[in-house]
């Protein structure tokens, strides 16, 4: 059993052009007039491939193969949606995938004991509406519906409003629904398979992450008359929290990543003191307790900086994930298929967030790696090599194949 790599190659191409950038890339934020193309060609694809589709409150897509309507399904999933001038595998390279995992089951005649669906989750990344991962977090009870649906983004646009819009505000209950296992490729978004010249990883786990925004509130003040001793300038406190949260990664060393990805300056003028600052945080490790640990250091570099230079603020810690291990059952079953399949792999832990995070809190969960050249992802020279991604699908539909059972 292996896949058709010419015909998902095609598809990768296919849906690659919707959102792609002229370097190649891939912008096709959530809810976006490409996310909704993406989401249409998509839902074509299935149909075409005899799946049964529905669409549930938070727009997530489900495409169901038949198997005993008794039995629960393998589900198969991840995302279209990507962040802005990103790559053309993050998210789109597993619902691809997992398509091609059915139309190969098609291709051999194969009928399953199982239902097996594919999933397709609204706003994985959470570049424009936030936390990421949230549909999935609504759909695991982890995140009330009415706070989703009242998620804004940066110019003030409800998400709910977005679904609507697009036309994927569904009729079915965005609740935890029974499958037999949930399985999802993604590429590694990281160095060591490529490394160590692996094409697939099997992944045991993914790292706790923790998000938090700070707000810092200084005077705004014309930048040539305002003497240096009265200003309370908020990009200087920004600045040294900037260098603060660097270092708290550094000190305590070991897993522990930590990055300030957003900073909003206002008024953003040359010739005016910044009057207000927003900033995110993201630190990830894999043990919940260095990131408690962490998260106080933070604290206390915010309450110094702030302090130093007279400007009051907000540290806001709104988003928590704790560390995730994966089925132990499914992580054999990958690894047995890995090994089925021919490739050479190796257990590995995730370290960015995925659908399967909150997918684990429903039921069995497990995850299938490629590699990133360089290491590189959320960029537009993200890329994966097309053997590679035919050792991982077919890695994939032997695991979705053997928990699924034959007919």
């Amino acid at each position: 059993m292996r896949i058709d790599k010419r015909r998902l190659e095609q598809s990768i191409e296919e849906l690659g052009r919707i959102g792609q950038t002229p370097r190649g890339g891939l912008t096709r934020l959530a809810l976006s007039d490409e996310d909704k193309r993406g989401r249409d060609w998509m839902v074509s694809r299935m149909r075409e491939a005899g799946l049964a589709v529905t669409v549930d409150q938070m727009g997530n897509i489900f495409g169901r193969r038949a198997g005993d309507s008794a039995l629960p399904p393998v589900m198969m999933g991840s995302h279209v949606d990507s962040v802005p001038t990103g790559g053309r595998y993050d998210g789109q390279l597993g619902v691809l995938c997992g398509l091609e995992v059915i139309r190969s089951l098609d291709d051999a005649k194969i009928r399953t004991r199982h239902p097996v669906t594919l999933a397709i989750f609204t706003n994985e990344e959470g570049a424009r509406f936030q936390p990421a991962m949230i549909a999935s977090g609504v759909m695991a009870g982890k995140i009330a519906l009415e706070d989703a649906y009242n998620t804004r983004d940066k110019d003030g646009i409800r998400l709910v409003d977005e679904l609507e819009r697009i036309g994927y505000l569904g009729a079915e209950p965005c609740v935890a629904r029974p499958f037999r296992a949930y399985l999802e490729l993604h590429i590694e978004q990281g160095p060591f398979l490529e490394e160590e010249g692996l094409s697939v990883g099997v992944v045991e786990g993914i790292v706790a992450i923790a998000w938090s925004r700070l707000t810092i509130h200084g005077v705004q003040d014309h930048a040539g008359p305002t003497p240096m001793r009265i200003r309370h300038d908020a990009l200087v406190a920004a600045a040294e929290v900037v260098g603060g949260v660097r270092r708290i990664a550094r000190e305590m060393g070991g897993d522990l990543v930590t990055t300030v990805g957003n900073l909003v300056v206002a008024p953003n003028i040359v010739n005016a003191i910044p009057g207000r600052i927003t900033l995110s945080i993201d630190m990830r490790d894999p043990q919940d307790a260095t990131l408690d640990r962490a998260r106080a250091k933070l604290e206390a570099i915010v309450r110094e900086a702030c302090e130093r230079e007279g400007v009051p603020y907000e540290l806001e810690h709104y988003w928590r994930v704790p560390y995730t291990p994966f089925d132990r059952d499914v992580v054999d079953t990958v690894e047995r298929a890995a090994r089925a399949a021919g490739a050479r792999y190796r257990r590995i832990r995730s370290g960015a967030g995925h659908d399967a995070q909150y997918m684990a809190a429903i039921g069995p969960a497990g995850m299938v790696f490629v590699p990133s050249r360089d290491g590189r992802s959320h960029c537009e020279e993200e890329f994966t090599p097309i053997d590679d991604i035919e050792q991982g699908a077919t890695t994939l539909l032997r695991a979705a194949l053997d928990l699924a059972g034959r007919a």
